[in-house]
């Protein structure tokens, strides 16, 4: 190490800074490989409902609302399964959200980037709206 050796040493940290597993998550924007943090299910809150086109050769309009998480404040893009479930989500509404089920959170068939799906709003399930035998409670 002499006395003109800074920009070695600076390199050299550079290499090395690669071993630190907090260096590589961060440079590497791996916190946006799983928003969840590998828990099962997470709660957020509606921002907007959106359509999203299916890939090829499939073709019409999956029904998705985009979804903040509460607990670290990830925007994600989540399904809503069922016919006019759609109808009973709205902005500002907290909902489930869990993992569509592809292996290593991975999106399923036609749906282009979408690894989420809705279970419940605002503590009710989803299921049971669509089939009528629970409301949505009113204002909160």
């Amino acid at each position: 190490m002499g006395q003109f050796s800074a920009r070695d040493m600076k390199k050299r940290r550079k290499k090395f800074r690669w071993k630190s597993t907090i260096h590589k998550r961060k440079f590497l924007k791996l916190w946006k490989k799983d928003p969840l943090e590998g828990a099962p299910s997470a709660k957020g809150i509606v921002l907007k409902k959106k359509g999203v086109e299916q890939k090829q050769p499939h073709s019409g309009i999956i029904k998705c609302v985009r979804v903040q998480i509460v607990k670290n404040g990830i925007p994600v893009t989540a399904f809503v399964p069922g016919n006019n479930a759609i109808k009973f989500i709205d902005e500002h509404d907290e909902v489930m959200i869990e993992c569509v089920g592809g292996s290593q959170h991975s999106a399923i068939g036609s749906m282009h980037g979408i690894k989420y799906k809705v279970v419940s709003v605002n503590g009710v399930s989803l299921s049971e709206l669509i089939k009528g035998k629970k409301e949505k409670p009113k204002g909160a």
